[in-house]
């Protein structure tokens, strides 16, 4: 099946031919159209929708427990973020990253997502 950014899109306002351009957006690689005249974009639909879904987990409070383990303190992620996250990539065999970043916070980094974030910023600084 071919996808709908393969084919030539003209822009509903200019009649120009749009070009294809990739949006970083909280982490996230967006696949777009944008209009060279007017500046009109289109975001790829599959893209916008996979966005979404992560900012309704991302807006979600989830109150989870936090249990004794060994010597260690465990805390359990909820299947709604761990599917999110397996559709996004194979990540779960992978090393996971613990900060304390302030007084209350801890943050879990998974290693491929923060080196994908650090390319793309990477990316960003080289192409301006």
């Amino acid at each position: 099946m071919t996808d709908l950014f393969d084919s030539t899109i003209l822009c509903n306002k200019c009649e120009t031919k749009m070009e294809k351009l990739n949006i970083a957006k909280n982490g996230f690689i967006l696949r777009a159209m944008a209009c060279p005249k007017c500046k009109d974009k289109i975001i790829h639909p599959v893209d916008e929708e996979e966005y979404n879904k992560f900012i309704n987990l991302k807006n979600k409070d989830f109150r989870v427990k936090m249990r004794l383990v060994g010597n260690s303190y465990a805390v359990s992620i909820p299947r709604e973020i761990v599917l999110f996250m397996r559709e996004q990539e194979k990540i779960m065999d992978d090393m996971v990253r613990l900060c304390f970043e302030e007084a209350g916070t801890l943050s879990l980094n998974f290693n491929n997502l923060v080196e994908r974030n650090r390319n793309v910023e990477i990316k960003k600084k080289n192409d301006q």
